[in-house]
């Protein structure tokens, strides 16, 4: 039985995850952290009125009355360095699905991990979907090297572009390598209207109400194209890969960026 924590279980995200660690017969709910929680016990609340399990505001106090194997982390880009790195130093492994850590903050992670020994799983997108379509596109840039990313969320999403998107050219930069596309004279008329830029990949993020998480990497050739696209209608499309890293950090002994390094 793997013992779990669930920080950020009021959110979208940290409420589905609270469920299916609850539904899931080899994982057992031992606390749920908030800071703005107002209940002391998820039983206070209509979804969860037959389950006892506490709740914290604190990090500091969960840890001193609880037993933890796992921490998932669903909270916001502001606190989610700070928490992963309080579970790691208090000997948790970290199932983190909140994104917007820099470069430098995965590296400081990285290392913390490797120095503790410790498991844990940053992963830009859970959906197995997702992880697919990232290693699709990764192989298709080494055809088609000419490529723009359309990444869509709903309106609430505070990073952009999110992190899938930029994970996603990671991955192709690492096949295609530097490359110039594109125009070289081009003016935006507007600022931005080009979106963002990655290492000569253009990233267009789009918030609207309605959407959950939808990504399309399109290729474009000489008289050909080629679209590569992935649909979360619903956030339980994320919970098979949260349950999947919260199985494989328990046989790491380092932190690992990216769910498709565990598939």
């Amino acid at each position: 039985m793997i013992n779990i924590i669930v920080a950020g279980f009021k959110g979208k995200m940290g409420s589905t995850a609270t469920k299916m660690v609850i539904e899931n017969k080899d994982f057992s709910l031992v606390g749920v952290l908030d800071p703005y929680a107002k209940e002391s016990n998820l039983n206070e609340m209509a979804e969860f009125s037959e389950i006892d399990v506490p709740v914290f505001n604190e990090k500091e106090a969960l840890v001193q009355s609880v037993d933890a194997d796992v921490w998932i982390d669903f909270t916001i880009p502001a606190v989610a360095y700070a928490n992963t790195q309080f579970a790691l130093e208090n000997g948790i492994r970290p199932v983190v699905g909140t994104t917007g850590f820099s470069e430098t903050e995965v590296k400081k992670l990285t290392d913390l991990s490797k120095d503790k020994k410790i498991g844990g799983l940053i992963a830009p997108n859970f959906a197995i979907g997702a992880v697919l379509m990232m290693q699709f596109s990764a192989k298709a840039a080494k055809y088609f090297p000419d490529v723009e990313i359309i990444e869509m969320h709903h309106d609430n999403k505070l990073d952009a572009p999110s992190g899938t998107a930029i994970k996603t050219a990671e991955m192709i930069y690492a096949e295609r390598g530097d490359h110039q596309q594109g125009h070289p004279d081009e003016k935006e008329s507007i600022p931005g209207a080009r979106g963002a830029d990655y290492k000569g990949m253009k990233i267009h993020s789009v918030r609207l109400p309605g959407l959950v998480a939808h990504q399309q990497v399109q290729f474009g050739s000489t008289g050909e194209g080629l679209t590569i696209r992935h649909d979360s209608y619903d956030r339980a499309s994320f919970m098979t890969g949260v349950a999947l890293g919260c199985e494989k950090v328990m046989e790491l002994d380092e932190l690992i960026y990216g769910l498709e390094n565990l598939l």
